[in-house]
């Protein structure tokens, strides 16, 4: 199959988070979006001494579905919604946010106590306009329940979607592909030609995609309508990604959404949810959890409220 040209290659933008590294993928400046993909982050390879651990408070989300995805280590979910869950390599997390969920990411006591090696992938996936308001809900599926196969000598796990005749048994709601492939080097294949928008994301290794050399920790975006074919120039780790296009989507901290009005009344209630102790609220705590993430730029829990111009302090 002909090669089909590349819309655009981006490389991740890492950030170190005190011993411990996030590349941000998307979104970018100049692709916000591949198919409902909104957000891509790679988490380490990290190293983690006993005692040591990641501990994400509470905080919300609207207006997306997030995906946890690990390669290796371990994660502990909970969420507004009672749910806890920790999470294996090659697991999948499934929360959908919908109107609106709290949750947090912890590593647990096991994992704490011991060490522990971390690296992963956590996307988030835009929700079509009509689902933006969904009830919010988490769906875990062990790694034994995802469709494995080859195509072309190279070893896949389909996570989300269809491709290559499978069909993920993970519920979504829109037209999605997310694939986890192992290829040798000097393997040849064809991505699944059936998705509007498509990138792959190297994780590790080099491949040859649209005649340019995609190396580690970038992701490169396929020109819309055609399939293309890879070729592994190194022993490779990729994710490929892609599906139906969303349009316009804005995002603001963990907020996706169809319009601005949308994040700021959820920016808003957020603050009013806090506020209140989360009862009664639009967004009620994490199980579990007593902890939560401001707003950027609203005070810490137990800091007294900032100053503002017209506020100004005596």
């Amino acid at each position: 199959m002909a090669d089909r040209a590349l819309d655009i290659v981006i490389d991740g933008r890492t950030k170190d988070l005190g011993g411990f590294q996030v590349s941000r993928v998307l979104p970018f400046a100049k692709r916000r979006l591949v198919g409902p993909f909104i957000f891509l982050d790679e988490m380490g390879p990290a190293t983690f001494k006993p005692g040591d651990g990641i501990d994400v408070r509470p905080h919300p989300h609207i207006g997306l579905a997030t995906v946890t995805y690990l390669f290796d280590g371990e994660m502990d979910h909970a969420d507004s919604l009672g749910v806890f869950q920790t999470i294996y390599p090659g697991d999948v997390n499934w929360m959908t946010a919908g109107r609106g969920i709290v949750h947090s990411e912890r590593t647990g006591l096991a994992a704490r106590e011991t060490g522990f090696h971390l690296h992963g992938i956590q996307t988030w996936v835009a929700l079509p306009e009509d689902r933006e308001d969904t009830e919010p809900a988490f769906h875990h599926h062990p790694g034994n329940a995802l469709p494995d196969f080859k195509t072309g000598g190279v070893s896949m796990r389909l996570i989300l979607g269809t491709a290559y005749g499978q069909e993920s048994p993970v519920e979504v709601f829109s037209p999605i592909v997310y694939i986890h492939a192992e290829a040798e080097a000097g393997a040849v294949f064809d991505l699944p030609g059936e998705h509007e928008e498509l990138a792959v994301y190297v994780v590790s290794g080099a491949i040859e995609l649209g005649g340019e050399r995609i190396a580690t920790g970038q992701l490169a975006v396929l020109a819309d309508g055609q399939a293309g074919e890879v070729s592994v120039q190194e022993a490779s780790r990729l994710m490929i990604l892609g599906g139906a296009s969303m349009g316009t989507r804005f995002i603001e901290w963990n907020f996706v959404a169809s319009t601005k009005q949308q994040i700021e009344t959820a920016k808003q209630d957020w603050r009013d949810s806090i506020a209140n102790g989360f009862d009664g609220t639009r967004f009620t705590q994490a199980r579990g959890e007593t902890e939560y993430i401001p707003l950027p730029g609203d005070p810490e829990p137990g800091e007294p409220p900032r100053p503002t111009k017209d506020c100004p302090t005596t």
